[in-house]
């Protein structure tokens, strides 16, 4: 895995921060990534048809909004592919919620590299075939539940409607195969999403 090279798309309209962002890449520590400017959604729609891409660094804004989760629907191999959202100024969390990742044109090399390490380096590959991608809303909303938060709780932190926080809970429990809490802290407790003392402290 260490020798392996990250084929990786940048998809961001300015050509500025997309050559920055592939100059960035190439002297990451700890990963080899070749890295594929694309400038337009076609661009990167023909390029995921004919090739195997393993990341898409992607702006949320990209030729005004690519629709991410039709872009998955549309090309098969898209849905392989690691997303990570580049963020140049404040945007809704919604938008995020078919990314793996994100972080922003402010982050340093290392807050980048660790991202990048976790995405690319994490044994989840295998473990996962056949097995729907969680998205970042999801992820949030399961370290509520391990937390205790009720589903009222849980629309009010994250401004939602209870409903919204059912639908996410339902579609959890689909793609990971688990219907019970208890269940759920250990694939939290098991993926990192949640420190051990922090479930420990919620059931003293």
């Amino acid at each position: 895995m260490a020798n392996r090279t990250f084929q990786t798309i940048i998809a961001i309209s300015s050509v500025i921060l997309r050559s920055g962002m592939a100059a960035v890449l190439k002297r990451l520590p700890g990963l080899s990534i070749h890295p594929v400017e694309v400038p337009s959604v076609d661009a990167l729609r023909t390029y995921l048809q004919l090739h195997q891409a393993d990341l898409v660094i992607m702006d949320p804004n990209f030729s005004g909004r690519l629709d991410l989760r039709a872009l998955k629907e549309e090309v098969n191999n898209a849905r392989k592919v690691k997303y990570v959202a580049i963020l140049s100024s404040v945007i809704d969390s919604s938008t995020l919620k078919e990314y793996h990742d994100s972080f922003t044109i402010y982050d340093d090399t290392n807050t980048i590299s660790q991202k990048l390490n976790k995405l690319l380096l994490s044994p989840t590959t295998d473990e996962t075939e056949g097995q729907e991608q969680l998205s970042l809303r999801e992820k949030e909303i399961i370290t509520f539940v391990v937390k205790g938060l009720t589903n009222k709780a849980i629309a009010d932190k994250l401004c939602i409607s209870v409903h919204t926080v059912i639908t996410h809970r339902r579609n959890i429990a689909r793609k990971l195969q688990i219907h019970s809490p208890a269940g759920l802290t250990i694939y939290a407790i098991v993926n990192k999403l949640v420190e051990l003392k922090d479930v420990e402290t919620l059931n003293v």
